[in-house]
């Protein structure tokens, strides 16, 4: 995951790597990722990080509502950030991990 781990570390630094890799191992890879936003009412936006084309922004509150206070909360700890800056990170740069985690427009099967 060389490529991901500068791409996420140059957005928004290199703190920001094991965050963004244990919510990946968290949630069963870019699969559970994108299940997590389906299932929170963001289907379209997620969909469009799949899919070729432009990345619609999600929000961090957007963020919040998909991994939950526990997830976020835990990860922040680590991090040594509060919750509320975590999601601000994690809303920029999910869209582009998870679109070149699906360079081909398709979720990989966990």
């Amino acid at each position: 995951m060389g490529f991901l781990d500068g791409m996420i570390g140059g957005m928004v630094g290199a703190a920001m790597v094991p965050v963004v890799n244990s919510l990946l191992e968290q949630h069963g890879g870019v699969q559970g990722i994108v299940n997590q936003f389906e299932t929170n009412g963001l289907g379209s936006t997620v969909n469009s990080w799949v899919q070729q084309g432009p990345n619609h922004p999600v929000a961090p509150e957007h963020v919040q509502k998909a991994f939950g206070d526990q997830t976020l909360n835990e990860l922040a700890a680590k991090a040594g950030m509060t919750p509320q800056e975590l999601a601000a990170k994690l809303a920029q740069v999910l869209p582009h991990t998870v679109d070149a985690l699906t360079p081909d427009g398709v979720v990989p099967k966990a």
